[in-house]
């Protein structure tokens, strides 16, 4: 088998790779050959051993049966099926939730365990908390568990459920980017446009993104889907060799209509939902497969496991604060195919300018409780953009009135196009977005960044230490709540290790070790955090500047035990350090610090009983 670039350094690697690692999640972008990889790796290391594949979806079960029936002996798990596991055959494939009696064979019998979509396990959930306690307890010592996907997050504040505690770490496989130089993906080009009669601040986002129930609606009333539809028709002549188009959609209702809207216009439709029988999935998706379905509208089910390479307009109509929803739909449409030279992506949502392109995303193992408060703001990247230290970028948005009684919308770069006339609709009628929305303000990470280390060494440098060195519990002592979270965030810069971590997971376990340090600090000494509804940047801004929040001995102490670190590391060092500091900060004021702690990485009762 001809394998790709990032693949075969993978085989190449797999050795050491499980060397190291017992439990380890391969990174890849969607459409990268994942699938393909993970039958090398059984064909060339597990020949004749047992392998259990998972996977949380039916639809992704068939598919998986036809890649690897090609080369091994699969058995697909039945609901009903008994007995013991791996007669017949040596790869087993099944969701996590059928026939738990072989299943559960299957564990201890296993020398290699692949999840597929592994950003879907819940360490403490019942679907996989059992499994996973079963390969860690009974399972053979030297077998291995692999996960596979392109967005190794899980969107949860429950500090007990986060993805790390599921794997030990990430190999980041490939790319972007790289695929695109290497032909494997193709260049997605972005048309975003900011529906304005779109109303989102009304909606209970207390489940951590918009509730369909309400977010359905509100689409329906709003202009989104005629912004949808006219750009669809704009961008369709000119893609090659047809147009083929996915939409994401909230809801039945919102994705009805938007059928209703496409077909209305000329344009050969259909829609699969959830609730879609499985046969008449396959079949409808096999049309549009093979162009006689143009546009497809889904609700839920395309954004995994569904691989249609002609596909070559994403069109999303799903407004989310899930990242992962964001780029696992758009890489839908990445895949290469024959005289397919790009992916056209109609984001009416604003998903674009609250997370980004999708070959820019990052990605972090652990999350704290309302860490997606902060793609609330629609233009959340967009701002941190335009204050980037090395690369300041500003967008425009259009606001020029069409003929249509529209306006424009649409979002684009300043300085990219002659005149700054707007590349859609070819006037100048835009404005500021940075400015217009107010986004400079003093809640920015690289503002921060650059007083933090223009301040600390200064002020440091002019201080008496034999002052400040001993009022540590006194600094504490009378904290309000935000002088703590300043102080939580010096103790951090302090004591977390600048060392280079070469994973997302050894980043993780430096830092966690350290937030468990400053835990115990606290505890032994009778300090509190209290839960806080956000993290405002400002207020450590405020401690540099000893101004109104911090006052001057949480201040100056908080400098001085920073300085310090000035002293014995590079600024290499440093920088590392920073980043590290503002994680803990930030998870200490949004989880809370207290003696009734019992988290993965510091359980408060567990240590005070050992001192």
């Amino acid at each position: 088998m001809h394998l790709r670039n990032w693949q075969q350094k993978i085989i190449d690697a797999f050795p050491l790779i499980i060397k190291q690692n017992r439990r380890f999640i391969l990174k890849a972008p969607t459409g990268a050959g994942k699938t393909v990889l993970a039958s090398e790796i059984i064909a060339r290391f597990y020949k004749c051993k047992k392998v259990v594949v998972l996977c949380h979806r039916l639809v992704l079960l068939e598919q998986l049966e036809q890649a690897l029936g090609k080369k091994h002996l699969v058995r697909k798990l039945t609901v009903s099926d008994t007995g013991l596991a791996f007669e017949g055959y040596d790869v087993l494939l099944s969701t996590n939730m059928r026939a738990k009696d072989v299943l559960a064979d299957a564990i201890l019998k296993a020398d290699l365990i692949i999840i597929d979509e592994a950003h879907r396990v819940s360490p403490n959930g019942p679907g996989y908390k059992w499994f996973l306690d079963d390969f860690e307890n009974r399972g053979k010592m030297s077998a291995q568990l692999m996960g596979l996907t392109a967005s190794p997050e899980r969107r949860t504040g429950d500090q007990r459920d986060q993805l790390n505690l599921a794997f030990d770490a990430i190999i980041d496989c490939a790319n972007i980017d790289d695929l695109i130089s290497e032909g494997v993906l193709v260049q997605p080009v972005y048309r975003p446009h900011f529906v304005h009669d779109l109303n989102l601040d009304s909606i209970d986002i207390s489940s951590g993104d918009f509730p369909v129930a309400s977010l359905a609606p509100a689409i329906i009333r709003s202009s989104m889907i005629d912004y949808a539809l006219w750009s669809y028709h704009e961008e369709r002549p000119h893609l090659s060799p047809k147009p083929v188009s996915a939409w994401f959609c909230a809801g039945i209702s919102a994705a009805e209509a938007t059928l209703q809207a496409i077909q209305n216009s000329g344009i050969k439709a259909a829609i699969v939902t959830a609730g879609t029988p499985l046969k008449e999935r396959m079949r409808l998706l096999a049309a549009h497969g093979n162009g006689d379905i143009e546009a497809m509208v889904s609700v839920g089910v395309l954004a995994e496991g569904w691989d249609n390479p002609n596909c070559n307009i994403i069109v999303h109509l799903r407004p989310t604060l899930s990242k992962v929803l964001w780029g696992q739909s758009v890489g839908r449409g990445l895949r290469s195919a024959p005289g397919k030279e790009k992916c056209v992506v109609i984001d009416v949502s604003s998903n674009w300018s609250t997370f980004g392109p999708v070959e820019k995303l990052e990605w972090s193992l652990w999350s704290h409780r309302r860490s997606y408060m902060q793609f609330m703001n629609r233009f959340n990247w967009i701002g941190q953009q335009q204050d980037d230290e090395d690369s300041s970028e500003t967008y425009l948005l259009c606001k020029n009135e069409m003929a249509n009684g529209m306006r424009c919308s649409h979002i684009y770069l300043k300085n990219a196009f002659e005149n700054e006339t707007c590349p859609v609709c070819g006037t100048y009628a835009a404005i500021d977005i940075y400015k217009e929305q107010k986004l400079d303000r003093s809640l920015n990470e690289n503002k921060l960044h650059t007083l933090f280390f223009e301040r600390v060494p200064k002020v440091f440098g002019e201080m008496n230490l034999s002052v400040w060195s001993s009022l540590d519990k006194t600094a504490w002592k009378s904290a309000t709540a935000k002088e703590q979270v300043f102080l939580s965030f010096c103790m951090a810069f302090a004591l977390v290790s600048a060392d280079k971590t070469q994973s997302e997971s050894d980043y993780w376990d430096a830092t966690l070790a350290t937030e468990a340090h400053i835990r115990a600090y606290l505890v032994e000494n009778n300090f509190q955090i209290v839960k806080h509804e956000g993290f405002d940047l400002a207020d450590i801004a405020d401690g540099m500047l000893a101004g109104t929040v911090i006052r001057s001995l949480q201040a100056h102490y908080g400098i001085s035990v920073c300085g310090t670190a000035f002293i014995n590391h590079t600024v290499s060092e440093c920088d590392r350090k920073y980043h590290k500091a503002i994680k803990i900060a930030e998870r200490l004021a949004m989880i809370g610090c207290s003696k009734q702690d019992n988290l993965p990485y510091f359980n408060a009762s567990r240590h005070l009983a050992s001192l």
